[in-house]
């Protein structure tokens, strides 16, 4: 019924082909222009700015530096990650092409400005969230 097969009559009856390399080509820029990550990036140290800014005290130098330092390091991570090898023929989608053809996504082609939105939404709602926060507490002091 079943036999008990061991590493060495495996070994022994095994044919081993060597697979081909294919060409390795790595995706790393999401087809979106630089200028959506520039606003992001914007949008997040702005949102901080502004809670550094409306709460403004001696004991939240640190917390503040630290909160800047991970939005860059964020950003910073992913334009090193750009630049990574192995080497690619990708590069960021200019302005104009972005608009012409909008991008691909897991669940088909949006627009631009649909890809625009989706991109900026979190960062402007975030930036929102700060501004109320530190108007309500301008409003309550």
């Amino acid at each position: 019924m079943t036999e008990r097969l061991t590493r060495q009559l495996i070994a022994e009856q095994a044919i081993v082909h060597e697979a081909p390399a294919l060409p390795h080509t790595v995706d790393r820029n999401f087809e979106l222009p630089a200028r959506l990550f520039v606003a992001t990036a914007g949008l997040f140290f702005a949102a901080a700015g502004v809670m550094a800014f409306g709460f403004a005290a001696p004991m939240m130098i640190v917390p503040t530096g630290i909160i800047a330092v991970f939005i860059a390091m964020f950003f910073g991570v992913a334009a090193m990650w750009m630049r990574m090898k192995p080497e690619h023929p990708q590069r960021l989608t200019s302005w104009s092409r972005f608009r012409r053809q909008g991008v691909m996504t897991a669940y088909g082609h949006s627009t631009a400005g649909a890809a625009t939105v989706q991109v900026l939404i979190l960062p402007v709602l975030i930036f929102l969230w700060g501004v109320a926060v530190v108007t309500i507490a301008a409003v309550v002091r």
